[in-house]
């Protein structure tokens, strides 16, 4: 639990975060304006008898879109001079050598796309052989990526793709085939073009592929990730917010190209309401509630009925983002406004849509959530919000009363169902993680402008009297290095290693990025 810093002649508030204070709306104004004060466009024609067919459906997640790669082959077909050079560097000369390559690319990318565990598909392999060429491929304009295949031939081709504003990526042949010329030059003549240092636009060393599909296949996951993150439709109930940070949701707008639409607090009041008067969602809250608590891994150690109400608000929220056309959702004034109208926490129904597929996020922090958005999208897990607290010995404990259970995106870890730490009401889980797995810890700071982060080890998973989801995190570089990269407040943790797809995919925003490992 953190505390806002109030007057000396006030009494501190218990909040894990300022935001609900920072804007100086007490509880009753805030049910007053419906939140419009805290942002976001707010989200009209709400009632729960056009909002239960699309919660009783209980329709799945909608999938991440495939990212659509095009790639360009450029090559070149010397004559034979006497007495003079008349071929470059490279293992094409002729249209038969060019055909054969062509067809191995397309062999190769297909075998790339069915491995992936993100959604990706490759066009058909087309030849150019000069920059006026590029504008003429005709499948060109529904791809998200250019990627480039430089057996041989000029520059200009580069020049041609990076002005298309998609993204573009290098692949060289070393070994893995006939070797490209642009596997010597690609340094010396375009990214230094003649020079000592990077001077080409839109692409840079990063770009660059030699022989390796899982190289490529790293950078085509960020980039797929990039695209199902921007401009994402995200559900506010109460209103935009940040954590210390008025202008965080202008800047998630700006940066993440966001569309927030935001619930007021009146409108979620009468959704539940009605829900509660909908004997058949009551119902089915009540069955779902039971079903869910059957599981050998979990066990329940607050009053059954604030479960249940979790799943009620659980199928206001699934209706909701079905009417918005909307995958995610966070809540403003989860600490205290969001209680007495659910007669529940928020915790364990946030828990329940990112098991789901969802994403949703407490205390509408709009620092850190774009972040999550991004790194939900890129692995295909589920992100875990929470405090982080002082890196010491090589450890920092990472805790917050909502976090996913199947963080893996797979199976269900085990998990007691509490209450909430700060009210001590509701339903939250303490999700038992993994001792042992390898996690990625991202670090966003308030500007948007410069992130952090590393990749660490979940050493424990304690119960200490704070936050109910609890990790200590170990890490492999010096605690004065975290402490002094420390930005923001609120961290993303997703299991496993993705930390290269977060640097690729934010150098494309541009959000500076720096690995403290």
């Amino acid at each position: 639990m953190t505390m806002q810093e109030e007057p000396r002649r006030q009494p501190m508030q218990p909040r894990c975060c300022p935001c609900a204070g920072a804007s100086g709306v007490s509880r009753r104004d805030f049910l007053k304006v419906g939140g419009a004060a805290l942002g976001g466009l707010a989200l009209g024609g709400l009632a729960w008898s056009n909002l239960r067919a699309a919660e009783a459906d209980a329709a799945p997640a909608p999938a991440r879109q495939p990212l659509v790669v095009k790639p360009l082959f450029s090559y070149e077909t010397p004559r034979r001079h006497d007495k003079t050079s008349w071929r470059s560097w490279g293992g094409i000369e002729t249209q038969a050598q060019a055909n054969e390559e062509m067809a191995r690319l397309q062999g190769d990318f297909e075998k790339l796309a069915g491995a992936a565990d993100f959604p990706v598909k490759f066009l058909p392999v087309s030849p150019v052989r000069g920059g006026g060429e590029v504008a003429k491929v005709e499948d060109l304009a529904g791809a998200d990526v250019i990627l480039l295949c430089p057996a041989g031939a000029g520059s200009d081709i580069f020049d041609a793709a990076i002005k298309t504003g998609k993204h573009v990526v290098f692949f060289l042949r070393h070994k893995s085939g006939p070797v490209y010329l642009w596997y010597e030059i690609v340094s010396p003549r375009y990214l230094r073009g003649h020079s000592d240092r990077l001077v080409a636009k839109g692409v840079d060393n990063g770009d660059v592929v030699v022989d390796s599909m899982e190289e490529l296949t790293w950078r085509l996951r960020a980039l797929g990730g990039l695209k199902n993150a921007l401009g994402m439709r995200i559900i506010t109930i109460g209103g935009a917010s940040g954590w210390a940070c008025a202008q965080a949701p202008d800047l998630s707008r700006a940066r993440y190209k966001l569309d927030i639409q935001d619930v007021t607090y009146p409108q979620l009041a009468e959704l539940i309401k009605a829900a509660r008067d909908d004997k058949a969602a009551v119902a089915r809250a009540k069955e779902r509630a039971a079903a869910y608590l059957n599981d050998g891994g979990l066990k329940l150690e607050t009053q059954p009925t604030y479960v249940e109400n979790a799943f009620l608000l659980e199928q206001v929220f699934r209706g909701i983002m079905a009417k918005a056309d909307a995958k995610a959702i966070t809540v403003n004034a989860c600490m205290g406004t969001i209680m007495p109208i659910a007669e529940t926490t928020a915790c364990l129904t946030l828990s329940l849509l990112n098991d789901a597929g969802f994403l949703a996020f407490c205390e509408s922090d709009f620092v850190v959530i774009p972040v999550g958005i991004l790194m939900t999208q890129i692995s295909g897990r589920p992100q875990f919000l929470n405090d982080p607290t002082y890196p010491h010995q090589g450890v920092i404990t990472l805790a917050h009363c909502t976090a996913p259970r199947r963080m893996d995106g797979k199976a269900l870890e085990p998990a007691r169902i509490m209450t909430h730490f700060e009210s001590d009401y509701g339903a939250a889980p303490k999700v038992e993680m993994k001792k042992g797995q390898k996690v990625t810890c991202i670090i966003p700071d308030f500007k948007a402008e410069r992130y952090m982060g590393f990749v660490g080890e979940i050493a424990d998973a304690p119960f200490l009297p704070i936050c109910r989801s609890q990790i200590d995190v170990a890490y492999k570089c010096p605690d004065a290095r975290v402490a002094e990269n420390m930005r923001g407040f609120h961290w993303m943790v997703i299991y496993g290693d993705y930390i290269r797809e977060a640097a690729y995919a934010l150098k494309r925003i541009p959000i500076a990025f720096e690995n403290l490992t």
